[in-house]
């Protein structure tokens, strides 16, 4: 009776890992733009590269402890816009643009958590050290009104109403312009102005979309201006110079992408909205 019961119990494990080991993989998916994609200024260089430490990357390892076995897709794209994302132009993929493929992943593919971070390239470029483009800032800002809610629902339909869809609003690189001097401060007074309009903007979209979002804007504090006297500076602006390449000098700076702990912060920010 005894090996009776044992090869029963061998025989119940095999089973269990053969049907574990034929179930489809499950995945993380990421889209959107450069953030999505880790990038960084080489510091030789300055020229823009892809890295390990990404918000996706850094968030994928979490997601990992509580779903064992949990793999990880990127398909996004460094300077993606949200026109971009539709028609395609920037990166190459095999159907032709980000979003097609990533329709076609989450019709072919198991899929547990879909984020996605895009329309800051909508408007980047119009900001510089130089000035701000107004007319620029306003297309990109309507150019994103108009194609955000067409990503959303195409990415819906094809995820199904199950699959989370998570978002993130934007930090703002260019109050670390604050330090140059009073062309410097009044830039960066005008780009938080913008950001925080256009944050409004996404967190309107996404709210119709039934889409959260990680409030990575308040994660960098944009709006808190309390002086922080050991550095002179209010506490928005030193946290972007401590949490982007802005206070870098070249080759590698001023650049508005986010180093480690920036990018930590931003896989910070989705954890919160993911497991509240």
């Amino acid at each position: 009776m005894r090996k009776v019961l044992a090869v029963l119990a061998v025989l119940t494990v095999l089973g269990g890992q053969n049907a574990y080991a034929d179930s489809p993989p499950v995945y993380y998916l990421a889209l959107g733009d450069s953030l999505s994609r880790g990038v960084q200024p080489n510091p030789a260089t300055g020229a823009l590269f892809e890295t390990t430490q990404g918000y996706v990357d850094d968030l994928y390892p979490h997601l990992r402890l509580r779903r064992p076995g949990l793999r990880l897709a990127k398909l996004g794209c460094s300077g993606e816009t949200t026109s971009t994302m539709i028609v395609g132009g920037v990166c190459q993929y095999p159907l032709v643009s980000q979003l097609e493929q990533a329709v076609q992943f989450l019709e072919t593919h198991t899929v547990a958590l879909v984020t996605i971070s895009i329309g800051g390239d909508n408007i980047l470029h119009c900001l510089s050290v130089q000035g701000i483009d107004q007319t620029c800032v306003t297309n990109g800002i309507g150019m994103a009104a108009a194609n955000l809610p067409y990503i959303l629902a195409r990415l819906r339909a094809a995820a199904g109403p199950g699959v989370p869809i998570v978002a993130m609003n934007y930090y703002d690189p260019f109050l670390g312009l604050w330090i140059y001097g009073p062309s410097g401060k009044a830039l960066a007074d005008q780009s938080l102005e913008i950001t925080k309009f256009f944050n409004q903007l996404l967190g309107s979209i996404y709210a119709q979309a039934l889409v959260p979002v990680a409030d990575v804007a308040r994660a960098f504090r944009i709006t808190n201006t309390t002086p922080v006297s050991a550095f002179n500076v209010p506490l928005n602006v030193l946290l972007t110079l401590a949490w982007t390449w802005m206070s870098l000098p070249p080759p590698r700076g001023p650049d508005i992408h986010p180093n480690a702990i920036g990018y930590a912060v931003i896989a910070g920010a989705f954890v919160r909205v993911i497991e509240p």
